[in-house]
């Protein structure tokens, strides 16, 4: 007996017989009922050479539906998943709109829709193909441009062209094994950096939104010298980056809330400050845990769906780096909790001092695990964002913690300074200076070493040069005054914390500022 391979559909885009008509995006548009302003499949167009020797190449650009998708593996509620026959599909009454599987897929294939604010995709019009019909797009395509079939037949005309054609697929960098593939594209239009963006951002039909809107990403690279091919791209639909200021804000409220408490502790085990203090008894965990609920509303709010927060803790999927998150964050909450009850429970002599002393030495292990754990873990949820190389950096962990430990220390020294902790506040001072000292050494690594990829130096320019230059400069010379922390005591406390505010905010605002599509 035989055992039959289940379906793997794929889709084949021959370029070589694409004439640009566009009846493809409009055929999706009607049968998935897409609004204005956004699309699931669209045509890219890059002029290739110089006038009068030009030719005008095509890519039909949509959702790659990914073997291992990146996406999949980021969204927090499994909205996002794979079905057993390779399609990549969604579920949009349980996506909660937290846009991580747009930070993550390579391909700038997933939108917000703006009627539901849920996401979605291509997803090869799984309820046609299930009742034998073709997707849209295929059965309106008047050169047979678009193909779909079964990987796993040999039979099937896709197989035929994959096994025996020179194809190519998009990003083959990224791992993600698509499942789309192109016969006959031009390289300018495959990659999204291969072709110069049109000076003054004018298309061939019109410009791509406004210039001054500070998520917008403009299509193409934006340097003459890119490639050594003469490539223009005369066509593309506006990408807006998926996170915008209050993730940037989140990473500084974080940062706060984790190194607060962390530093403060730290310095009792070490006996700079004393546990029955002021300091770490009560303004230590207070502060934490305002910046944390703080950090909770920046996340909630910005989900298109704050209404649906609860699915990451009751519909969670594990591999998502923004559950894992959730939960650091619950624990690291319910330990810094703990401690400030042992706190006014030995403060208000309701148990002795020295049982409070010893229980806030037993659960402040605890809370420098939550921290730690808190402060370092947006690191490998940026690393889950495959699409965004600037984020890939293995040194953004320990540079959170440097971040956190500069800002938390930053934070509690007007209160040793009030309380007249005057060891205490020393010790803080000595902690900002090297933990700002630290953050721009990993500062100036990311901007001198050589990048790996170009989509990185791109972002890096962004970052030092570009869009959020006066971001990044600013918070350098502000964070610089940290280091002055143990000569001018508590006025490098305002420098302290807006450099690093400013810092984060051009970072993950750079990352995302690089044409994916």
């Amino acid at each position: 007996m035989t055992v039959t391979e289940p379906a793997r559909w794929i889709k084949v885009l021959d370029q070589t017989r694409c004439i640009g008509c566009h009846a493809c995006t409009t055929a999706c548009k009607s049968e998935n009922d897409v609004p204005l302003g956004v699309t699931r499949t669209y045509v890219k167009s890059v002029e290739v050479g110089t006038f009068p020797n030009v030719r005008r190449n095509f890519q039909v650009t949509r959702c790659n539906q990914c073997s291992d998708a990146p996406c999949v593996a980021a969204c927090p509620t499994e909205a996002m998943y794979r079905r057993a026959d390779g399609i990549v599909d969604f579920d949009k009454s349980i996506c909660i709109g937290c846009k991580a599987c747009m930070a993550a897929c390579p391909y700038d294939a997933i939108f917000i829709n703006p009627d539901d604010h849920s996401a979605e995709k291509c997803n090869f019009c799984a309820h046609r193909l299930e009742i034998g019909l073709e997707p849209a797009c295929v059965s309106v395509c008047p050169t047979e441009a678009i193909l779909v079939g079964d990987l796993n037949d040999p039979t099937s005309k896709v197989a035929k062209v994959v096994q025996r054609d020179a194809v190519a697929v998009r990003r083959p960098e990224k791992r993600t094994r698509p499942g789309v593939f192109y016969k006959g594209a031009h390289q300018s239009t495959l990659d999204p950096l291969g072709a110069r963006r049109p000076t003054g951002g004018l298309y061939a039909w019109a410009t791509q939104g406004d210039p001054r809107d500070a998520q917008l990403v403009t299509a193409g690279h934006p340097s003459t010298h890119n490639s050594s091919a003469a490539a223009l791209v005369s066509y593309d639909v506006p990408h807006h980056a998926p996170w915008g200021w209050r993730v940037s804000l989140y990473t500084w409220t974080k940062g706060i809330a984790s190194g607060v408490l962390a530093i403060a502790i730290l310095l009792g085990y070490l006996g700079d400050l004393r546990f029955s203090s002021a300091t770490i008894r009560y303004a230590a965990p207070s502060v934490a845990l305002a910046f944390l609920a703080l950090t909770g509303v920046l996340l909630i709010w910005d989900l298109k769906h704050p209404a649906r927060f609860y699915l990451i803790f009751t519909r969670h999927h594990w591999k998502s780096w923004l559950v894992r998150g959730s939960f650091i964050i619950g624990f690291y909450g319910a330990a810094a909790s703990a401690f400030l009850v042992a706190s006014i429970l030995g403060g208000g002599g309701v148990i002795s001092s020295g049982a409070a002393d010893n229980a806030e030495r037993v659960i402040g292990g605890f809370v420098l695990i939550g921290a730690l754990g808190t402060a370092c873990y947006t690191a490998f949820l940026f690393a889950q964002a495959k699409a965004r190389d600037l984020w890939q950096s293995p040194l953004l962990p320990p540079h959170l913690a440097a971040q956190a430990a500069m800002v938390g220390a930053a934070s509690l020294m007007p209160f040793a300074a009030g309380f007249g902790t005057h060891l205490g506040l020393h010790a803080l001072e000595v902690v900002v200076a090297l933990a700002s000292a630290a953050h721009l050494a990993f500062v100036a690594g990311e901007v001198t070493l050589t990048h790996s990829t170009a989509h990185a130096e791109l972002a890096g320019h962004e970052m030092t040069h570009g869009r959020f230059a006066r971001f990044f400069w600013a918070g350098s010379v502000l964070a610089a005054v940290g280091i002055a922390a143990p000569w001018i005591g508590v006025v490098s406390v305002p420098f302290t914390l807006l450099g690093l505010l400013a810092y984060e905010h051009c970072y993950v605002q750079a990352g995302q500022s690089v044409p994916l599509a």
